[in-house]
């Protein structure tokens, strides 16, 4: 196996292990639970129009616009004579769906750790509206030519994060939710982007860098060191000053602050990784 088709192996293995703790962490332990509830009831804080915002948002991805995202990308994928990148990038969208609608209902459990009523009691994990806007940005990228592939992160990566941040403030999901739908879709954008080497459609790019992208790839990554390094702070200064117990009962706005930036970070890192998987190949 040549060292291009190893390196998206060897992603999606880690992305798999990211999933698997931050399920473990999150669902598997009181502290992990508590944590998330206590970002719920942060989000209560929140005004009805950032909400509403929230809502309206996730409410504009329905089967209909799944559909159109998916005939879009092999429509692209056809338009270059390339059907195998048709099949890459719609496998990506399809099998997205099909893993997390399937971890959710059918495998993972969400035991009872803390006392908690209603909904939010039951398992959302992974989030199926975050797996859909990432596998969405990653088929973007998969079939986009090498020249407009910048262009594709800049107009797709902004929507993608924002809908983890959303479902955090809409109280659809979890950041946990979230963090396993970005692991879960890039490890099958690189299963997919190993096919495309395998079958030899990945080829190394020789021509000069485009300093375009280079600044959106820089941009992108200073916009997800912030939002990581909002969230740590938010997070670490309230428990070093007040501890756990502390800022679970008083400080669930912060709580929820760290959960929205955290998504946003984790969104914007796994678009990074994958985008870097990619440097100098083209197809």
């Amino acid at each position: 196996m040549d060292i291009p088709a190893r390196r998206w192996l060897i992603v999606a293995g880690v992305s798999v292990v990211v999933a698997v703790l931050v399920y473990v962490f999150a669902v598997l332990t009181a502290t992990g639970q508590s944590l998330e509830n206590a970002a719920l009831r942060g989000a209560d804080q929140y005004g009805d129009t950032a909400r509403n915002a929230a809502d309206t948002n996730l409410g504009q991805i329905t089967v209909y616009s799944l559909a159109c995202a998916v005939i879009a990308v092999a429509v692209i994928g056809l338009l270059r004579r390339r059907w195998e990148l048709a099949v890459a990038a719609v496998g990506v969208i399809v099998a997205g769906q099909v893993v997390t609608q399937g971890l959710k209902r059918y495998v993972l459990p969400r035991p009872g750790l803390v006392p908690l009523v209603g909904h939010y009691a039951e398992n959302s994990l992974p989030s199926g509206h975050t797996t859909i806007a990432m596998t969405v940005l990653f088929a973007a990228l998969i079939v986009a030519p090498y020249r407009w592939r910048g262009v594709a992160l800049f107009l797709f990566l902004g929507w993608a994060a924002s809908i983890g941040s959303y479902t955090v403030t809409a109280k659809w999901h979890r950041l946990s939710d979230t963090l396993a739908a970005d692991a879960i879709s890039l490890a099958l954008a690189c299963i997919a982007s190993w096919w495309l080497a395998r079958c030899g459609l990945v080829h190394r790019y020789e021509g000069r860098r485009r300093i375009p992208r280079v600044l959106i790839v820089v941009f992108t990554a200073l916009a997800g060191l912030t939002a990581l390094a909002l969230g740590l702070l938010l997070l670490i200064v309230p428990l070093s000053r007040y501890g756990l117990d502390d800022v679970l009962r008083n400080e669930t706005w912060d709580v929820y602050l760290v959960a929205q930036s955290l998504a946003s970070a984790g969104s914007i890192a796994a678009a990074l990784v994958f985008l870097a998987t990619w440097r100098r190949k083209r197809t």
